[in-house]
């Protein structure tokens, strides 16, 4: 029987080693393109941020500090955004400031209108002496601000962020139908829970933990 050549060997294979090379190249542009201009959010943030949600749902649990839920929960989301904010912040000095600047300033657009809304509403309906509405409206603007963010974000992980969204658009939702001794109960679940859940899922995709 006739055997094939050595040269025909050769020439067969060198065709699907070029073709190899090309697909890894191309792969590692597009991959490269992508993180370039999509945000990396860290999965340590969304834990440390539940964590201080939490917190503040069980102080505003206690029936001392009840009265004051407005302030505790308003303080806590300063703290979260700032440490959340700092973690981001590491995270973007630690892959190269200038290359992650124009993904972060996109994050930022997408995050912020809403949550601003979220605080100027605040602040009408405490004058008008509606707060049973607020904490149904934080959780809703909440979720969209995130719905909006997770487009900013890198392919994995804005599947999780935009699932984590929309679960905060419908806990705010059912918020609203529910009393008001229902509503820590809510804010923790949302603030609290869904971040550190969150969190986890994010870090275990990006970091395998």
């Amino acid at each position: 029987m006739h055997k094939p050549s050595a040269a025909f060997h050769s020439h067969s294979e060198a065709p699907a080693a070029i073709e190899s090379r090309a697909l890894g190249t191309l792969a590692y542009i597009r991959a490269s393109i992508e993180s370039s201009s999509s945000m990396y959010v860290p999965g340590m943030a969304g834990i440390v941020m539940g964590i201080i949600g939490i917190l503040a749902a069980i102080g505003v649990s206690l029936p001392r500090w009840a009265p004051h839920w407005l302030g505790i929960w308003l303080l806590a989301a300063a703290v979260a955004l700032l440490l959340g904010g700092a973690l981001v912040a590491r995270q973007i000095a630690q892959r190269g400031h200038t290359r992650y600047l124009g993904p972060a300033r996109k994050f930022l657009l997408c995050l912020c209108p809403a949550l601003l809304a979220g605080a100027v509403l605040t602040w009408v309906l405490l004058t008008a002496g509606m707060t049973r509405v607020i904490p149904g409206m934080w959780l809703l603007l909440y979720g969209c601000a995130v719905l909006s963010a997770s487009t900013a974000t890198i392919t994995g992980i804005a599947r999780l962020i935009g699932i984590m969204g929309a679960l905060f658009v419908v806990l705010g939702s059912m918020t609203f139908a529910l009393p008001a001794v229902m509503h820590t109960l809510m804010l923790g679940l949302g603030f609290g829970a869904l971040h550190i859940v969150f969190g986890i899922l994010i870090g275990r995709l990006t970091h395998g933990w």
